[in-house]
């Protein structure tokens, strides 16, 4: 028990200022984690049913519908779609420039999102240090005060309860940083299938796919619907 009250002494209340800054910034980062992965999720990126409703309303020439389905329910995917199917009367190379210009969007946007769990994981180590340099100016301090005769109890204090500090920032850290790449790989992982997914779609319109009964009116009809 007594361990206990000492650890609990050291780490919540004679951690200083510097110990309660990063307290504060575990505590910020728990936050964002949980709000990232909420929001850099499968479901919300690419919906189950997103491509098979889709890939229907395509065959069927049903391109306002698409359209609409896109904006409504597509999330990354359905965004990447939409700006395809908005350039489709330009033709199919511009559609794929469409494509890839939304996903590069969106893709940075999210790793807007991350980029706090970056940069927390990388100024926390270096607040532990200033704690811990902070910690050894005032152990020499005391050298001084003692006139060179300081005892290891008059040193190990200070030193002992600034290097917590050093500590307190690797545990911001690590998680911060391990999430942030775990999610940056998720995120350019998800890109890429819907990149992929959203590719097979459109290929509808592609030149070679295009059959003697894809007639004029038919073709401004497509852009007619998308135009809409």
């Amino acid at each position: 028990m007594d361990g206990s009250i000492s650890y609990f002494n050291v780490l919540f209340v004679r951690c200083g200022t510097i110990g309660w800054v990063l307290w504060g910034l575990s505590v910020l980062t728990l936050g964002l984690i949980i709000k990232c992965f909420i929001t850099i999720r499968p479901g919300l990126l690419s919906p189950a049913n997103f491509y098979s409703r889709a890939r229907s309303l395509l065959a069927g020439r049903q391109y306002h519908e698409a359209m609409e389905l896109s904006g409504r329910d597509g999330g990354l995917a359905g965004s990447i779609l939409q700006s395809a199917l908005r350039e489709s009367s330009r033709g199919y190379a511009a559609m794929e420039r469409a494509m890839e210009d939304a996903c590069e969007r969106h893709c940075l946007k999210l790793c807007r999102q991350i980029e706090w769990l970056n940069l927390i994981g990388n100024i926390a180590p270096m607040l532990g240090l200033l704690g811990t340099v902070w910690g050894m100016i005032l152990a020499f301090f005391t050298i001084v005060d003692k006139g060179g005769v300081a005892t290891p109890s008059d040193l190990a204090g200070a030193i002992g309860i600034k290097l917590v500090c050093t500590l307190e920032g690797l545990m911001v850290a690590i998680p911060a940083l391990a999430v942030y790449g775990f999610l940056r790989n998720r995120i350019e992982s998800f890109s890429g299938e819907a990149m992929i997914r959203c590719q097979e779609l459109i290929s509808v319109f592609h030149p070679s796919r295009k059959t003697p009964s894809h007639t004029a009116a038919a073709a401004s009809e497509e852009k007619a619907a998308v135009g809409a």
